[in-house]
């Protein structure tokens, strides 16, 4: 058996790496040659990712990586890991899933198992990719060639999370289709969770991302409410977490980042509308997670406003990039939109991120590429009006902040154990 694997990010590439430890050879296929060039030399570009993993089974002859699609030809399998982004009005943009849809079709050869694993709404496998393939190929699915869908559930820089170990659901577009998906995944993965269609499958994924948008929102609101009481939420949920039944911690932010949260809701919310379903419940969650920034900048504000000082002309220095913590990955991040508010409200802003040391190009804040990340010592530390923190990595030294800051607004808790001065630090 052969696999190859589309798409060679935060998802595809862990994917492929887990099958070629358990003796699949991969194809992995991008279309960015520097991604390629990277694998081939057994060498990473995602942090948590060490080289060595990656040169250990390319020596083997385990992976190679390539930009020819044709290469699809040499598979008996084709996972499709591509990004599934948001358009600039809010509506699901599948056209990287349609994309590769053609660029593999006319490749397929019969008996060739195609499975989507990247997160979109209930149908886009069984009817909009499907289309693509089979005008392409000229076959049919569920006779010629198998379909199916596999949400993926990627947890980066978690230590605890492994693609072995974590159980993967799978449907198809026919019983067949789903032994043929079945057969593959147990190569790879220790434990599979087959369900009835394609569709329950994508709607499996929008049901986890839901989950914890809601929950985050929640706790956000809750910050909010209790801050006005006088009530630490953080501690709050520490004495709710003793709770040994019925409760889940969840914790407040400056907003939601990464590529689930924050899009994959509105997914279905799109879709819900062609059978005239409102999503309430999911688009008010949006709306509080989509106000934290706001929130934040308005704290930002007030502790500013206790040293005399207006936000128009302070330094201010946001502290971390990435949308979480320890991982290099900034797509979607909270930190980009505080940056974007502090600046038009006339502040110098300015970031630190061990993970991400200069800005790439994105398609929300092209305004930032290039900008690189500040110095750590003191005399840099010192020179800003404010830090915000707005992601907690594990690697900066919180005590060093408490030394040299002036004023911390802290968005993640990250203060808590250190010793302060009295009023350094504002919770947003």
């Amino acid at each position: 058996m052969k696999i190859c694997v589309i798409g060679l990010g935060y998802v595809g590439l862990p994917l492929a790496m887990q099958f070629a430890r358990a003796g699949v050879p991969v194809i992995g296929l991008d279309i960015d040659r520097v991604k390629v060039d990277l694998i081939n030399q057994g060498d990473s570009y995602i942090r948590h990712i060490p080289p060595l993993s990656i040169a250990e089974i390319v020596t083997a002859k385990k992976l190679a990586a390539s930009t020819d699609f044709s290469r699809v030809s040499e598979a008996d399998a084709v996972i499709i890991c591509v990004p599934t982004p948001l358009s600039k009005n809010r509506e699901p943009d599948i056209s990287f899933i349609l994309d590769t849809g053609r660029a593999i079709a006319a490749h397929l050869v019969n008996g060739t198992l195609v499975v989507l694993e990247s997160t979109t709404y209930p149908g886009t496998t069984d009817t909009d990719l499907r289309a693509v393939l089979e005008e392409g190929s000229g076959m049919k699915a569920g006779s010629d060639f198998h379909l199916a869908f596999s949400p993926e559930r990627e947890d980066p820089a978690n230590q605890q999370s492994k693609v072995k170990r974590i159980p993967k659901v799978v449907g198809g577009y026919t019983p067949g289709c789903l032994d043929r998906a079945m057969a593959v995944y147990g190569k790879a993965i220790d434990k599979l969770v087959p369900v009835s269609s394609c569709r329950v499958a994508e709607a499996t994924k929008l049901l986890e991302n839901i989950f914890r948008s809601v929950n985050i929102a929640l706790v956000n609101e809750l910050k909010m409410v209790y801050r006005a009481m006088g009530i630490d939420i953080w501690e709050v949920i520490e004495a709710a977490k003793t709770k040994p039944f019925g409760f889940m911690p969840f914790y407040p932010g400056p907003g939601l980042g990464g590529h689930c949260i924050p899009i994959d809701p509105f997914y279905l919310t799109w879709k819900a509308r062609e059978y005239g379903q409102h999503t309430r419940f999911i688009e008010l969650a949006g709306e509080i997670n989509t106000r934290m920034p706001e929130h934040v900048v308005l704290r930002v504000a007030d502790a500013l406003n206790a040293q005399c000082k207006a936000i128009r002309g302070s330094r201010v220095l946001v502290l971390g990039l990435a949308y979480k913590p320890n991982v290099d990955d900034e797509r979607e991040s909270p930190s980009y939109v505080l940056m974007n508010l502090l600046a038009e409200r006339g502040a110098e802003v300015a970031y630190y991120d061990p993970y991400v040391p200069v800005i790439k190009p994105t398609r929300e804040h092209s305004q930032f590429a290039g900008r690189r990340s500040i110095e750590w010592n003191r005399s840099t530390i010192e020179n800003f009006d404010v830090v915000l923190i707005a992601t907690n990595h594990s690697s900066v030294s919180y005590q060093e902040l408490a030394h040299w800051a002036n004023c911390i607004v802290d968005t993640r808790n990250a203060m808590a154990s250190i010793h302060l001065t009295p009023g350094k630090v504002w919770k947003a």
